[in-house]
């Protein structure tokens, strides 16, 4: 396999500015970044520092004034927006400070619903929102709705709804920045077992450079330049 072909996410010569007034703020400025298939990377910078934005650059949800995003080779900004939704529902995951879950639906069909949204039967989608569930030890709650749950436990269904569909790539956008230490460290140790068990590529910004020191890469993103650490 080239090392071309191993690439999940390639961005290339990646900016991005935003009006404040008559101030134009350039929060990425030629911003070039690999993930390999089956790695773990942090991204790390102050508040403001644009790493949410790059995050959903990366992920086809935020388009760059400048530069090109390939996932599986395929280049997110020359599909159609249904294309790209597509790429988006098979080939990645995503997890958020806030878990984001349905308030009026269980666990399982939360975790169930993107594999429902790709076409998946009733049957085979609750199969594998059973099986991963199972995985981040929420087995004893599949029936049970957010309102609920603790925040950890409301968390970890937000992961297994990143990882029920098997994607190539996940990116966390501070995903346990709501939780108390604790419960932080097993929800990151939880991610980076399921890294290693899954071969998902894992992709978060964080905070906390502790956190950050147990992925296998950290970058740092300051005066919209990314840099490895």
């Amino acid at each position: 396999m080239s090392e071309q072909s191993s690439l999940v996410i390639e961005a290339r010569g990646i900016s991005r500015s935003f009006r404040q007034g008559p101030k134009r703020v350039d929060v990425l400025k030629d911003v070039s970044l690999q993930v390999p298939a089956g790695t773990s990377m942090a991204i790390v910078g102050a508040s403001g520092a644009g790493k949410s934005t790059l995050l959903h650059i990366l992920g086809g949800l935020d388009h760059p004034d400048q530069g090109e995003v390939f996932v599986d080779g395929q280049n997110l900004w020359q599909m159609s927006e249904r294309e790209r939704g597509d790429l988006r529902n098979s080939r990645m995951g995503f997890i958020y400070q806030f878990h984001h879950l349905l308030p009026e639906f269980t666990a399982m069909e939360n975790v169930a619903m993107p594999l429902l949204i790709r076409g998946e039967t009733a049957a085979t989608a609750v199969q594998q929102a059973t099986e991963i569930l199972t995985t981040v030890g929420l087995e004893q709650r599949l029936d049970h709705k957010p309102g609920e749950l603790s925040g950890g436990e409301r968390q970890r269904a937000a992961v297994a709804r990143a990882l029920v569909g098997k994607p190539a790539c996940v990116l966390g956008d501070e995903p346990t920045g709501n939780l108390d230490e604790g419960i932080a460290n097993q929800v990151f140790e939880q991610l980076l077992e399921l890294n290693t068990e899954l071969k998902t590529s894992l992709i978060l910004v964080t905070h906390d450079m502790r956190l950050a020191a147990k992925m296998t890469r950290q970058f740092e993103l300051r005066m919209g330049g990314l840099k490895p650490l």
